[in-house]
């Protein structure tokens, strides 16, 4: 980890790929003009930006505008590729329906209380305890998990209201013993699961495979530990000031925070605009 406003790369990245929340988005929810006109100017320069979230792709949606009319996102932590332009999904990598029912049933054993909800292209359909923070949006269903994998599954979320996010994560992590991924980036104890291999990183290192880039050339940031595959597999990689321990600990520079623009800053230096 070398400290904040460490020198830009030798070559300039051919591919920024940026988490959203406490990364690029402010803590009001908004994204700064001056962050708006500082990736609109990379992309004139014909270096792809790439937002690569956890958030579903309802909550992505709102952001679309700042990344480029023929620009990519990855959703759901890497399980689904959304083409903004053509408004569809590129890639969907759902899980395995017996293997994510498994894991729920097992978890819920093994940590009394658990809660779940499931992720897919249609929406989010929750359990009737689990309890969501964000606004719902119409026609959720509320069923018990056996009957929420009835359509593929993004992304498996799983809630207790008791545990702190890292210890849920640890017990979990024992439970789930590599059958799917586990990770969170929640404040509150809130697991994402994805499939077997689906990540941030792995995701980007297919859709910038695609794009003829190589992790070298690309430029990353990110703040909580869904960031740390990601954050390890680009060439450079920032952690926003205010970010995770573990992800300060595992980029390779330090940006300033979400809130005064951190990842506007790093790319005016980089890219000199």
């Amino acid at each position: 980890m070398v400290e904040e406003g460490a020198p830009a790369p030798v070559s300039k990245p051919r591919l920024v790929a940026t988490d959203l929340d406490g990364t690029l988005v402010r803590t009001d929810g908004s994204v700064s003009e001056r962050t708006r006109e500082v990736l609109l100017a990379v992309e004139a320069l014909g270096v792809p930006v790439v937002f690569v979230t956890g958030r579903p792709l309802r909550w992505t949606e709102v952001v679309f505008e700042h990344v480029g009319s023929h620009g990519l996102a990855i959703v759901s932590n890497g399980a689904l590729v959304w083409d903004v332009a053509r408004d569809e999904p590129r890639t969907v990598r759902p899980m395995d329906t017996a293997t994510a029912l498994a894991v729920s049933q097992d978890l819920r054993a093994a940590v009394p209380g658990t809660t779940f909800a499931v992720e897919s292209l249609e929406g989010i359909d929750l359990e009737p305890g689990f309890m969501e923070r964000a606004t719902l949006p119409a026609g959720v269903r509320r069923a018990p998990i056996e009957q929420l994998f009835d359509r593929p599954a993004l992304k498996l979320l799983a809630r207790h209201e008791e545990l702190d996010p890292e210890e849920f994560w640890s017990l979990a992590e024992e439970v789930v013993q590599g059958r799917l991924v586990v990770t969170w980036s929640s404040t509150s104890a809130l697991l994402e699961i994805s499939a077997p291999g689906v990540t941030k990183a792995s995701t980007l290192a297919q859709v910038a495979a695609g794009l003829g880039v190589e992790a070298a050339d690309v430029i990353a940031f990110g703040d909580m530990p869904n960031d740390l595959p990601m954050l390890t597999w680009a060439g450079t990689s920032y952690a926003m000031a205010d970010a995770h321990p573990s992800v300060v600990a595992a980029a390779d520079h330090l940006a300033p925070g979400h809130d005064d623009d951190g990842v506007a800053q790093v790319l005016a230096g980089v890219f000199d605009l």
